[in-house]
């Protein structure tokens, strides 16, 4: 079945609350998809940010982004009242997000609302709490000790609370019972609110495709309750951490800081947390999309301290091993595979065996110089095309940074002189791939300044959103008219 679908995170959506929400405007997002014929809505990871506000450095793999919860939803039960939010200057740009305004006001409000919850009937969310008690109490208890170290990193803390004393977490709960309960309630609030939402998309015949990052932030409630999965010394700091090698984009390489993984004791205890983990994504999202795929055959590991990736080795990764346990637990399942980057024959075997489609990005297709696998004439049926993704440029903005002959190359093979965005969009949705997805950028014919991320940069990123004014009827129906062209309608 050939079906598309639009990027966009949650956090790009119009809100007068500085970030975009569950809330209204994210079902009239799902009604102008259904209107645009689409049958996929991608977003990235919605666990709560942390470290230069990037989904993909969360405190938690099971937690959801506080940012998202609506406050007009609370405002409708009752647990809040309008000016305690209204008035608050959540940013002055309706384009970008401003995460200091954010951060340092949205938590401010939801403890009001907090306060007025936990006056009333508690039977659902106490179902809650128990329908989750394998990640939420630690999560909370993480969260509620960070909180009273004022933010910082688990691996600062005292000893008896970073090491996890038995005694040392009673008598912090016992003494922080309130703190600990606000970030359950957080949690239930913000499941209570998507899936409402995920209900409403999958009713209107939208598949939500979610996106989970192979590791996991070092600051995170994983990495401090299950140290022993992770590649760290006995004082709990890591040995290595992950990243990319230098190549042409970076010439000193990516150094992402995530801990790595003791691949042996996941083996030992038959790969159960990642076993977990997906069986959580799977009912978080409809598809996954599962980053640095290539990761599980083999990832690179940079010497911690090290203030580059320059100076890393290649190390085998679990391969099949991992994904026929995850399989045999919980069956055939809805993944797509980030290929993207440095890839070897092993990591294609890898693809191929675990059945999963990998990804095509138009714009790493044309360099003039040699022939690439991202050139449509060369794709399978198997794939997942994106003409970008949040963290390439948007079409308009990479086509103002193309060199002459690589303009001139893309050109000859759109045949086209001008337009060549809407011709980018034609050709990915035109090709053999079962799924296209496009940005939503792209769609609005926005430029650089709208691009999600630049890579191995922090500040500046993450920002972009859009307005009320964008969805409009007239593109819905562009782009449904491009989706019936190349045969993507699935209803």
């Amino acid at each position: 079945m050939r079906t598309s679908g639009v990027l966009l995170h949650i956090s790009s959506l119009p809100s007068d609350y500085g970030i975009g929400t569950m809330g209204t405007e994210a079902y009239k997002f799902v009604d102008f998809l259904k209107t645009a014929r689409q049958s996929m809505w991608q977003i990235l990871p919605v666990g709560p940010t942390s470290y230069g506000d990037s989904p993909y450095q969360s405190f938690s793999t099971n937690a959801g982004n506080p940012y998202f919860i609506d406050l007009d939803l609370l405002y409708d039960e009752g647990l809040l009242k309008k000016n305690e939010y209204s008035s608050i200057n959540w940013g002055s740009d309706s384009r970008r997000v401003d995460y200091e305004a954010i951060y340092n006001n949205r938590f401010k409000v939801l403890r009001k609302a907090f306060d007025r919850f936990k006056t009333g009937d508690m039977t659902a969310f106490n179902a809650f709490i128990q329908e989750n008690e394998n990640w939420i109490s630690n999560y909370a208890l993480f969260m509620s000790i960070k909180d009273a170290n004022n933010g910082i990193s688990w691996l600062e803390w005292d000893e008896s609370l970073r090491k996890r004393d038995s005694h040392a977490l009673w008598e912090f709960k016992s003494s922080h019972e309130d703190d600990v309960l606000f970030w359950e309630f957080i949690q239930f609030k913000f499941f209570e609110q998507w899936n409402a939402l995920k209900q409403y998309a999958n009713d209107a015949g939208i598949s939500i495709v979610g996106d989970i990052p192979i590791y996991v932030a070092l600051d995170s409630a994983e990495v401090w309750v299950y140290p022993d999965l992770f590649e760290l010394d006995e004082n709990l700091i890591p040995t290595a951490v992950a990243g990319c090698p230098p190549d042409a984009f970076s010439p000193t390489g990516q150094l992402w800081g995530n801990p790595l993984y003791n691949w042996q004791r996941h083996k030992e205890f038959g790969y159960n947390w990642w076993i977990d983990r997906i069986r959580s994504a799977t009912s978080l999202y409809d598809i996954v999309r599962i980053d640095h795929f290539r990761g599980f055959e083999g990832y690179y590991a940079i010497p911690y301290g090290h203030e580059t990736a320059e100076h890393g080795e290649w190390r085998k990764g679990p391969g099949m091993d991992l994904f026929n346990a995850v399989s045999q637990e919980l069956g055939s399942l809805p993944i797509i595979a980030e290929d993207l980057g440095f890839l070897t024959e092993d990591v294609h075997k890898l693809l191929k065996d675990s059945g999963f489609p990998g990804m095509k990005v138009l714009e790493f297709a044309f360099d003039p110089r040699e022939e690439s696998n991202y050139l449509p004439h060369t794709y399978t049926k198997n794939s997942v095309v994106y003409v970008g993704t949040h963290d390439n440029n948007t079409t308009l903005g990479w086509i103002d940074e193309l060199d002459k002959p690589t303009l001139d190359f893309c050109k000859k093979y759109l045949d086209t002189d001008s337009d060549i965005l809407w011709r980018m969009i034609k050709t990915a949705m035109s090709s053999v791939s079962d799924t296209a997805v496009i940005q939503m950028q792209d769609y609005l014919e926005l430029g650089s300044e709208a691009r999600m991320n630049i890579p191995s940069t922090l500040g500046g990123n993450w920002q972009w959103r859009m307005t009320k004014r964008d969805t409009t009827k007239k593109l819905a129906e562009k782009i449904a008219d491009i989706t019936r062209t190349y045969g993507r309608c699935v209803r």
